[in-house]
């Protein structure tokens, strides 16, 4: 049974809302390290799903329109559904682009109860996603720096239906939204139980708990709680009481939380957004030495801005103490532009002609949701001084080519050389949809390709008689590969090509994926040759295509 001091939450999610932002017509899909992030209905309908390869979900839907993520637009077209919710109480959070909560208790009783309280949310919702998109640039509204990946076009594809939950916490909240559902006070813990313990968000934990015959959340959450942290420490204690239907950490009562808030004012008031975007990232460094100073960490950041008119914004973004100085500079310009988008700054004046006498007198940037930082282990050897100067570094590099445009390699899980490594924004935090050292069988051995391609290039692999190579369902190789041909022509397969001999080879290495699910199902082996020159490949047979996937120095 939920604790009595776990908040009653509700949660507005748009299924999709990456697909919501970009340009394009049925089906599109929306990609981000490689894989498909988001996708359409047209696009699912055809088999396409979240975290497929790109190659798999082309194949499954040959009109797929594939499109880069637009986390700044995605803000931009969220911003009049949040100004929806924010009718009903100023305190909105937003979780990520697409998914926004709101505390029950209060707009509850004015409301009518949470049945009312959702269902006027609902429709509030709904009427501003019926609503026409907003045009980029607003009459009137404050120049923000537009950056090359904004699109300048207005046709978007029609955004899907939102859907609301209601739960003790943000967590169970967030699956009740997904299902549509409010699950009564009290009852959360029984609402949670049927769900994988996948849900949890930590793919090790889940792993163990399903070797210990524990696949569900309420399997675990019938442990005893000593018993769980004992086992597996404070994550797993986290992740048990979030599947009993508590908050994630004890609530810590506090008698007066510090004023850690930092703010910038600007007189005489600044007339353009763009200088803001630059402050943002002084007090966003001023905010984390705030907090690091304090021994805290918060969950949440207020983005409040304040006009010379008198009229101010105020929005909540996710913190949970993952964001860089830098990523949460971002989000504040991310809210600048969504603010612009919504004219929300738009000269009270202009309508009736009169001169626009706009300007920003204040930026502040407020923590909320205080708790104890529970700390990081440093290096012994001075590692902790060059990271902060690889973080200046970083900085002044991000400076210039935007939040996305330096990235980290992060490992992943997966059996061939582009699935075992994803580039991440830095001072993004990165989960991996797999564990990266799990067993993978058909992995190929340690010694990786120098090169490996965005997309693999057909080739034909043909033996001594020029007859096609192929590999049979066990495996079995039809005969020796003698001849490797690269296709001249613009989509790999006209004109003969230049043939080179294979002196060597090896494999292949097989992987079956997917095997349970028909429209995830994959087939594939890989082999890896010597040219006649002493180059060396790394070659994939699917379907019986073959492909250049690698290059070996």
């Amino acid at each position: 049974m939920a604790d009595d001091r776990t908040p009653r939450v509700l949660v507005v999610w748009c299924p999709d809302w990456p697909v919501a932002a970009v340009t394009g017509d049925d089906p599109v899909a929306v990609t981000e390290g490689g894989r498909i992030l988001a996708c359409s209905a047209g696009a699912r309908a055809a088999g396409v799903r979240q975290g497929q390869r790109l190659k798999l979900a082309q194949r499954l839907c040959p009109a797929l329109e594939l499109r880069d993520r637009d986390p700044e637009a995605e803000t931009g077209r969220f911003e009049p559904v949040v100004a929806a919710v924010e009718a009903f109480t100023p305190r909105v959070e937003v979780v990520r682009p697409g998914l926004c909560a709101i505390p029950v208790k209060g707009p509850g009783r004015y409301f009518g109860g949470e049945e009312a309280l959702a269902a006027k949310v609902r429709t509030a919702v709904a009427d501003a996603l019926a609503r026409e998109p907003v045009p980029d640039a607003a009459p009137g509204a404050v120049a923000v720096p537009a950056t090359p990946t904004t699109p300048t076009a207005t046709e978007h594809p029609p955004p899907p239906p939102a859907q609301v939950g209601v739960a003790d916490g943000l967590f169970a909240a967030v699956l009740a939204a997904r299902a549509g559902v409010l699950v009564p006070a009290g009852r959360t813990a029984e609402f949670l139980a049927p769900y994988p313990v996948g849900v949890l968000g930590d793919e090790a934990l889940a792993e163990v708990l399903g070797r210990l015959g524990l696949p569900t959340v309420g399997a675990f959450a019938a442990l005893p709680p000593e018993a769980v942290a004992d086992r597996f420490g404070p994550a797993g204690a986290v992740a048990h009481r979030l599947a009993r239907g508590l908050q994630p950490r004890p609530l810590v009562p506090r008698d007066q939380e510090p004023d850690l808030a930092v703010e910038q004012r600007f007189d005489p008031p600044e007339p353009l957004a763009e200088p803001l975007v630059f402050v943002a990232r002084t007090l966003a460094e001023q905010l984390h030495q705030r907090l690091a100073g304090a021994g805290l960490t918060c969950r949440r950041v207020a983005v409040e801005v304040a006009c010379a008119d008198g009229r101010t914004a105020s929005r909540l973004w996710r913190h949970e103490g993952g964001l860089s100085a830098t990523a949460l500079a971002e989000r504040v310009r991310w809210q600048l532009q969504a603010w612009q988008g919504a004219g929300t700054f738009a000269a009270s004046g202009e309508a009736s002609g009169e001169a626009p006498d706009v300007g920003f007198a204040l930026l502040r940037l407020a923590p909320d949701g205080l708790s104890p930082d529970q700390g990081r282990q440093l290096a012994l050897w001075g590692q902790a001084v060059a990271d902060d100067r690889v973080e200046r570094a970083v900085a002044r590099v991000q400076a210039v080519l935007g939040h996305a445009g330096l990235r980290r390699i992060e490992p992943a899980g997966g059996r061939g050389p582009g699935e075992q490594a994803v580039k991440v924004p830095w001072g993004e935090p990165y989960e991996a949809a797999g564990p990266a050292g799990a067993p993978w069988p058909g992995r190929l051995p340690d010694v990786w390709p120098a090169v490996v391609l965005r997309e693999p290039v057909p080739v034909r692999v043909l033996d001594e008689a020029g007859l096609p190579v192929t590999v049979d369902g066990r495996v079995g190789v039809s005969a020796r590969p003698a001849l490797v041909v690269f296709h001249d022509g613009p989509s790999g397969r006209e004109g003969q090509g230049r043939q080179e001999r294979v002196d060597g080879w090896t494999g292949p290495w097989p992987a079956v994926e997917y095997w349970w699910d028909q429209s995830l199902a994959r087939r594939r082996a890989r082999f890896q040759v010597v040219l006649g020159g002493g180059r060396a490949l790394l070659l994939t047979v699917e379907g019986g295509a073959w492909y250049l996937e690698a290059g070996y120095d």
